[in-house]
């Protein structure tokens, strides 16, 4: 779900608003408007100039629409927003982190900045039992439980796996996680970046 943030209590408002930032400069190198943007996501435009200025976070469905629109992907748009000043070390802290909402109130974010590499590392937490919405994407992805467990939908066939389970598949596979048993569950996910132009 895509939330409103509270710069002065929330601890990821900083990296909400580079997100925000990140947002705003591919939309203007795009040439495109607000209205544009609202329009071909389908989210409202208030919303929009909200995430744009930090002052609200997208939902992982929601950052989807958006990063498809700009023509980049949602890891890429959460690891910029984890990119460290010019000449600090690379460690991503806790609490510097591009992040999401995911679905059942839980979130994704990103364990690296951006940067040129085959691939994207990220976490995943939640406690809802709603599946939420099929996803599947052009990316080969791996899946380890750290923590809980989980219900894992691989095209249509439920798999329950828990601490120190993994799973591979390939890019065009559908699939959707949600908890076993209303616990919270916490994920390392790994998916491979395309290069540009690769189908």
């Amino acid at each position: 779900m895509d939330a409103l943030i509270d710069e002065d209590t929330d601890p990821l408002g900083r990296s909400v608003a580079r997100l925000g930032q990140r947002i705003r400069a591919l939309r203007h190198d795009r040439s495109m408007t607000l209205v544009q943007l609202a329009h071909a996501t389908g989210l409202s435009h208030s919303f929009l100039s909200q995430v744009e200025r930090g002052r609200a976070r997208l939902s992982m469905s929601s950052l989807f629409r958006v990063a498809t629109t700009l023509g980049t992907t949602q890891q890429l748009l959460l690891a910029e927003a984890t990119a460290p000043p010019a000449g600090s070390t690379p460690v991503v802290r806790r609490t510097d982190e591009g992040s999401a909402s995911s679905p059942g109130g839980g979130t994704v974010r990103a364990l690296a900045p951006a940067g040129d590499r085959p691939f994207d590392p990220m976490e995943f937490t939640g406690t809802s039992r709603e599946p939420g919405p099929r996803w599947a994407h052009d990316e080969d992805e791996f899946v380890y439980v750290v923590e809980g467990h989980v219900l894992l939908e691989l095209d249509g066939a439920l798999e329950r796996i828990g601490p120190g389970d993994s799973v591979f598949y390939r890019g065009g596979t559908h699939h959707r996680w949600s908890s076993a048993d209303g616990e919270p569950y916490r994920l390392l996910v790994v998916k491979q970046r395309l290069a540009q132009g690769d189908d």
